[in-house]
């Protein structure tokens, strides 16, 4: 039989027993399996079963004499394609085979358009249809199509969250869990215990285990975000972790197999840190198999109009408003703005419009202060800090919404989608800011 069908042009290869089939199908992935009914050892059913189990899609023709014809009855309505009955002639399996073969391309074909479907549902959460984009939204799909760590870079504000999410509901481990771990706000002596877990009694405080983020990724993904800030030292664990595949709580000497895609995003130059011998380069190579970077909005303009309405209807639903539209004078003075903060930044703009504004359409007057200046383009480089920018915008939020609910601190917690705490604390905050003394 394998004579016959490698003078075809098939590539073949050949098992007397069932357990040497499945052994054979891990290395060889044969899109076609020719069984008989009866083998040695593992019956010629179960070994199907445990085919499918490797391969769900492989396709499998049984032999069977005239007395195993039930058998292959029953392997038929479990799944297998069809089967031949000795003796067969060759034209017969010849035949079979390449129906078989047609049979496992429709099949592909049909998962692959199911996925394009499926994914351009879930990258039409990425707004916009400029040509930065479009370029943004194939690389996503590549990557989510490879089960290869992923390297999202971009400036602060550009969506790389999104965008790990996206590649997260695109891949095979879409159903898995999709964990974020910020690792810029995890304290150094904290890091392990973050990443990796704790055994109980570990430590003073360690009253019960802890599964890890890892852990707790396991068969989905983990985006480690801002992985730019993380300490040297903390560094070489997590290399190890990804060389080797497993982890070691705290307080344990017990490896922990883990399965899990890793997703890193900076907004940073990881070359950079590199060379100035703050990022390990051994690290770098290991996360950026597959790099992707994030176009700022000013390099995306043109996605504007579709990004304001968007952000409207957040806004409307977060605020409470109903806004209909920017004037526009708005959408101009938007076009002429740099966007240090990118699109988290316009968020927090039209979020403010949508407060202030004293009609159904936002105006120029109603825009924060720093674009309510004239409509210049604010330079990339200029001394004003993304973090004093944000921080400015969302004070003017604040501060518009406590004016809306008459100073009721609890309406203003719940219409900004806070805790009371949280606002008590930004408020404080700015009273000191406000006491403190100017530079000189």
């Amino acid at each position: 039989m394998g004579l016959l069908l490698r003078a075809r042009g098939y590539q073949t290869t050949e098992a007397d027993s069932g357990e040497a089939a499945l052994r054979l199908q891990q290395d060889f992935k044969a899109d076609v399996v020719i069984l008989d009914v009866v083998l040695p050892g593992m019956h010629g059913q179960e070994a199907f079963k445990r085919l499918r189990a490797l391969d769900p899609r492989v396709i499998c023709i049984f032999i069977t004499a005239h007395g195993s014809i039930p058998s292959a009855v029953e392997a038929i309505r479990a799944g297998g394609y069809d089967y031949l009955p000795k003796p067969f002639d060759n034209d017969h399996l010849i035949f079979t085979v390449e129906r078989a073969l047609k049979q496992r391309g429709l099949v592909e074909r049909v998962e692959e358009l199911e996925n394009d479907l499926s994914a351009r549902e879930v990258f039409a959460g990425i707004v916009g249809r400029s040509v930065p984009v479009q370029q943004l939204i194939r690389h996503l799909a590549k990557a989510a199509r490879a089960d290869v760590p992923v390297l999202l870079s971009g400036e602060s504000g550009t969506g790389k969250e999104l965008a790990a999410r996206s590649i997260h509901r695109a891949s095979a481990r879409s159903k898995g869990p999709f964990v974020v771990v910020n690792c810029g706000a995890i304290p150094p002596t904290l890091v392990e215990d973050e990443l990796f877990g704790h055994e109980r009694g570990a430590f003073t405080d360690a009253k019960a285990e802890r599964k890890g983020r890892f852990e707790q990724a396991h068969h989905g993904t983990l985006l480690l975000d801002e992985i730019g800030d993380l300490a040297l030292e903390a560094q070489v664990k997590l290399l190890r972790v990804l060389e080797d595949g497993e982890c070691h709580r705290v307080g344990s000497e017990r490896p922990i197999p883990i399965d899990v895609r890793v997703v890193a995003a900076t907004n940073k130059d990881l070359r950079q840190e590199v060379a100035a011998g703050r990022f390990r380069d051994d690290l770098f190579w290991r996360l950026s198999v597959f790099s992707v970077q994030l176009p700022a909005l000013r390099e995306r303009l043109d996605d504007l109009p579709a990004l304001v309405d968007h952000m409207l209807s957040r806004a409307n639903a977060m605020c409470r408003t109903s806004i209909a539209d920017v004037s526009p004078a708005v959408l101009a003075r938007l076009g002429a703005y740099s966007w240090p903060g990118n699109i988290r930044q316009l968020a927090n703009v039209i979020a403010h419009g949508a407060i202030v504004a004293e009609s159904d359409t936002i105006e120029v007057s109603d825009l924060p202060e720093d674009l309510n200046d004239g409509g210049s383009r604010q330079p990339a480089d200029s001394g004003t800090t993304l973090e004093a920018t944000m921080a400015a915008t969302e004070r003017q939020i604040i501060e518009a919404v406590l004016a809306r609910v008459h100073g009721n601190r609890t309406a203003a917690a719940d219409t900004l989608g806070i805790g009371r705490r949280t606002l008590h604390t930004k408020l404080r905050r700015y009273q000191a800011d406000d006491r403190d003394p100017p530079e000189r």
